[in-house]
């Protein structure tokens, strides 16, 4: 890839891999629309490393809690909210680990195209939506249950089909479940860490195995899409509550029409 287009992508994979409008479309859309070509193996682990980065970095001190917690309740030491919540995320991330195990090649395969994005784009931004409006949002980040953190995994593990949205998905099901949207946001960003660090392993594993890295590339990439994503959970979560879901179902209504369009078109 050339400077821009390295520039381009990280910035556009910092800006969607949080917000609820799919990140995997929008790698995929320049390379079907502009005639680029395949980012390739090495840019899509250095923009996993950017956004696991990011997260990292933004919940450090919620993760370091998390962390303590859970490490405790394993010694016998009593259970409290965050070490549950700590079992929570684990247990969300099952589903989606075993999918992206037996599945991925399948989806890898046959499901990355625009007519998928754009139905899925569609259909569950329709579906975002309706939870937004209709949901309670009455419970908080530490009223999450096993029954309702693996609804949440499960909903996620949808999320490897392109266009779907990873954490447009799992703030879905936790709106429909009752949920207040700093809830469901935070936990979907939490969920983010365990499924990057298993996604973004597997490709490093698959990149040991190349010749040639573009370790310029690579930095690049990965500065970007950390600086990018930082900054979009920040005004994610400081806005949600203000301007819902709205403009996100708004956008993915528009995205998809544009891609309805080019396929009758093309």
């Amino acid at each position: 890839m050339d400077t821009v287009q390295v520039i381009f992508l990280a910035i556009v994979q910092g800006l969607t891999e949080f917000l609820p409008i799919s990140s995997s479309a929008h790698l995929i859309l320049p390379s079907a629309l502009l005639g680029w070509e395949d980012q390739g193996l090495a840019f899509d682990v250095a923009v996993h490393v950017g956004s696991l980065l990011a997260v990292l970095m933004y919940f450090r001190q919620d993760i370091k809690v998390l962390v303590v917690c859970w490490c405790q309740s394993l010694t016998g030491g009593q259970q409290t909210p965050e070490s549950r919540l700590g079992w929570h995320i684990i247990l969300a991330t099952i589903p989606a680990g075993l999918a992206g195990l037996f599945l991925g090649d399948l989806i890898e395969l046959h499901l990355r195209s625009i007519a998928v994005i754009a139905f899925t784009t569609i259909v569950f931004g329709i579906i975002l939506g309706l939870s937004d409006k209709f949901s309670l949002r009455v419970k908080n980040l530490h009223q999450f249950t096993w029954r309702s953190a693996l609804i949440v995994g499960c909903a996620q593990a949808l999320a490897l089909i392109p266009g779907t949205s990873r954490s447009g998905i799992t703030i879905t099901a936790a709106l429909a479940m009752g949920f207040d949207r700093i809830a469901a946001a935070r936990f979907s960003f939490l969920l983010a860490i365990p499924i990057i660090v298993l996604s973004g392993g597997y490709k490093g594993m698959q990149l040991l195995q190349l010749t040639m890295v573009p370790w310029f590339d690579i930095l690049l990439g990965a500065v970007l899409s950390a600086v990018t994503a930082y900054c979009c959970i920040h005004v994610f979560l400081t806005w949600v509550n203000r301007i819902g879901m709205l403009p996100f179902v708004v956008y993915r209504m528009i995205l998809g029409a544009i891609l309805i369009a080019i396929l009758l078109n093309g």
